[in-house]
């Protein structure tokens, strides 16, 4: 027996919005993008002027045609059309001009009328796009920046200037300097957020759509299912698990609760857990697939580019942290589990390990060759391009491994063919469609980038970060997750993360001593938080439609059980050897903290580990959790012999008969 899952995602079908013509456009101009994309990554490297400003013009084509002017539900009609015309235009001159004038735009003292016109309309298109695929508020943020530029004496907007507080003052810019600065150089719009887009991005989201599309999310579902189904809370033990796989392929919370949710969360309430906690679980499990190598969303791409780090060393210091997130998430749920006297699922329920393993073994050879490329050395571009190759050629071989045992005849080597054929063209079509939103959310961080470059933001940003926390770190620390829940409210977790970290990181490195590794990880990972806080908790709310709990309820329980995204980050900043290494006896002993802190921080949280915890054990556990931060080894010592001692005495009630049977 098997979990039910379907084999390979759905395809848009027509809509009044997107009539069978104009979907069968729209797979034509994506899967162009995907063959483009594959020509640069693995045959003829392209010039960072030429691959930029042509993925941008192909996702912009794409975006206007995918999202009409009036929405998904309301047919386009002459008006429709009249405006996105125009739009799809532009978006063919913005991903023509850049490469096709180069030499001109290089060579020229001062940029010609008709490159500032060009300018001009790139940036406007690209904040109308990124209001459809991303959402207004990333427009918003985009264009307050764009009028931040024109506020000065001698901007644009030079009234503004008297609105602007002193810290934040500047000289103001002109028209022609501003879109300069965002279209016409390395700084702007074509920058370094877009440039990992439309390289390490989009190769690796790619890879994820032929996963997909192959049946690797089934075969990762069944397995998580095989492996802890029969213990107490199996379902919701699955769900961490398969979410941590499915966060390799579908690059998004969202659609990680969506894929692996729609399973999971029913058979959770099943068992016993409630509707809200059920959602909460799936989205703290979902949100911690973002931080899961090899892949990481979008981040460790980011990571690596900013700080100049090679990806795989990126990849290699996240394994414990993301080790330590998904343990503290499995131990919460599985407290929860014996709290209410869950049982697992029945053999007859469930997959067998060596029936999956049989079935799907193959989908594992992609990510042993993905993770050996990288430690050979290769590039994160060529390694996503051969681990593409990997998945086509492991999916091709089990095909015909199956019909040439199931008795090969002509006809259907000719259905096996076309098959072949069109599950190409779908993970081709998936992957550019998958990639518009987090192109164009990085297109306008790219707005911001070079607004902040230009007006020396950053460093007026940091110094009131420095005047609000006072020089406190923890303060500042505290203050960074304020401001990338705010930032979460309106844009997602990529973006988030850039603009976070053009604006504080200086602070973090030059002021509070931070190491710039570990500070791009810290708000890398607080950009999370909006997956799983309330108010915003946008998983969560994902979670609780499938649940049918009510969202805030459910945003609740998953702040709950993703309480290490907020714990872990300090770890890294008071205990640095868990990232940047040291000598091992360091390293062990702050890999010891960290597991036994977190641990019993769980069991304070839901008073239960072994046994019922009384209440004088939970409050002393906070003393001994805050101890081994502090930055003296024999208080960190004292604090974790605080916390072993209460461990200690509630594994020895839990040995006790009675308090077995009360738990039971």
């Amino acid at each position: 027996m098997t979990i039910e899952t379907s084999e390979r995602p759905p395809m848009p079908q027509p809509t009044a919005a997107t009539p069978r013509f104009l979907l069968r456009v729209i797979a034509i101009v994506a899967i162009a993008l995907s063959l483009f994309q594959l020509y640069a990554a693995g045959l003829q490297p392209l010039g960072l002027f030429f691959q930029r400003p042509i993925h941008l013009g192909f996702i912009l084509v794409l975006c206007f045609l995918i999202f009409p002017v009036f929405g998904d539900n309301r047919r386009r009609g002459v008006l429709g059309w009249a405006i996105d015309g125009p739009l799809i235009a532009c978006g063919l001159l913005v991903g023509a001009w850049v490469p096709a004038n180069i030499d001109i735009i290089a060579n020229a003292i001062f940029p010609r009328t008709i490159d500032v016109t060009v300018g001009i309309i790139t940036t406007i298109v690209v904040l109308e796009a990124a209001r459809r695929a991303v959402g207004l508020g990333m427009t918003i943020i985009g264009a307050v920046f764009i009028v931040y530029a024109f506020a000065g004496n001698r901007g644009e907007l030079p009234f503004l200037a008297d609105w602007m507080p002193g810290i934040l003052n500047h000289r103001g810019y002109s028209l022609e300097r501003l879109a300069s600065q965002l279209t016409l150089g390395a700084e702007g719009i074509f920058g370094l957020p877009l440039g990992v887009a439309a390289t390490f991005i989009f190769v690796f989201v790619l890879f994820g759509a032929f996963l997909e599309v192959t049946g690797a999310g089934k075969f990762f579902i069944d397995l998580a299912y095989a492996a802890t189904g029969k213990q107490r809370g199996g379902p919701a033990k699955a769900a961490v698990i398969a979410s941590a796989g499915m966060g390799s392929i579908s690059g998004s919370a969202i659609a990680n609760v969506v894929t692996t949710g729609a399973f999971t969360i029913p058979l959770m309430k099943k068992l016993g857990y409630r509707p809200a906690q059920a959602g909460g679980i799936e989205a703290a499990a979902s949100t911690g697939g973002q931080i899961m190598p090899p892949l990481m969303g979008a981040g460790a791409f980011l990571i690596s580019e900013f700080t100049r780090v090679p990806y795989v060393d990126i990849v290699l210091v996240s394994i414990f942290p993301a080790f330590l997130y998904f343990g503290v998430v499995y131990l919460l749920v599985h407290i929860a589990a014996v709290k209410q006297g869950m049982t697992g699922l029945s053999s007859e329920d469930l997959p067998s390990v060596r029936g999956v393993l049989a079935e799907g073994w193959h989908f594992l050879l992609p990510l042993v060759a993905l993770v050996w490329l990288l430690v050979a050395g290769y590039s994160p571009m060529r390694v996503g391009f051969y681990a593409i190759l990997s998945v086509v050629a492991a999916a091709s071989a089990r095909a015909l491994w199956a019909y040439a045992t199931d008795g090969p005849t002509a006809s259907g080597l000719a259905a096996l063919c076309r098959r072949g054929l069109s599950l190409t063209l779908q993970a081709l079509e998936l992957g550019a469609r998958n990639a518009v939103a987090v192109s164009m959310a990085c297109a306008v961080a790219g707005i911001i980038v070079g607004v902040v470059g230009l007006t020396g933001l950053g460093l007026k940003f940091s110094s009131m970060m420095i005047a609000f926390s006072g020089g406190n770190i923890v303060l500042a620390l505290i203050l960074v997750l304020i401001a990338s829940l705010i930032l979460g409210m309106g844009l997602p977790v990529t973006a988030a993360y850039i603009v976070l970290i053009i604006l504080v990181g200086p602070a973090l490195t030059s002021e509070f001593g931070i190491p710039l590794l570990i500070a791009h990880l810290v708000v890398f990972w607080y950009s999370q938080d909006s997956n799983v806080t309330p108010p915003v908790a946008l998983a969560a709310f994902a979670g609780a439609a499938i649940a049918g709990s009510k969202p805030m309820e459910t945003s609740v329980q998953s702040w709950k059980f993703a309480k290490g995204l907020y714990l872990i980050p300090l770890f890294m900043v008071f205990n640095e050897s868990i990232i940047l290494g040291g000598p091992l006896p360091l390293v062990i002993w702050n890999g010891v903290l960290a597991v036994v802190a977190l641990t019993a921080f769980a069991a304070c949280l839901e008073g239960f580990l072994f046994a019922p915890m009384p209440l004088w054990q939970r409050v002393l556990i906070l003393p001994g959790v805050v101890a081994v931060f502090w930055p003296d080894m024999r208080v960190e010592a004292a604090g974790l012999a605080i916390l072993l001692v209460v461990l200690a005495l509630n594994w020895s009630r839990g040995r006790q008969p009675a308090a077995l049977g009360g738990s039971a």
